[in-house]
């Protein structure tokens, strides 16, 4: 990869941080993740820490057709997990998330 590719892939992953951030922000998010939430008893599924939860997704969805993923909210529940922050911080350090590309 060159430099320039390199810095490219910095500032788009930057900025998709930072409109992911905005999308956690929406109200869509928030009732979703409440029902997640309370569908794993308001505890964390590895260690049920009840403390600095976070909502985890087990894998994510690109549409190739529109080049975008999808919003956090769009999923099917089975796809999003309860995890402490601690457990949701080792877990992404030892696996990186998959993708599933859609046609």
């Amino acid at each position: 990869m060159f430099k320039k590719d390199i810095k490219n892939e910095v500032i788009n992953n930057n900025l998709n941080r930072e409109i992911y951030g905005k999308l956690l922000l929406d109200i869509r998010w928030l009732d979703f993740r409440k029902r997640i939430l309370e569908r794993d008893k308001n505890m964390c599924v590895v260690c049920q820490s009840k403390t600095n939860l976070q909502i985890h997704h087990k894998q994510y969805h690109f549409s190739e057709l529109s080049r975008t993923y999808k919003k956090p909210w769009e999923y099917n529940a089975r796809y999003l997990i309860t995890l402490c922050k601690k457990c949701h911080d080792k877990g992404h350090a030892k696996y990186k998330v998959p993708v599933k590309y859609i046609k």
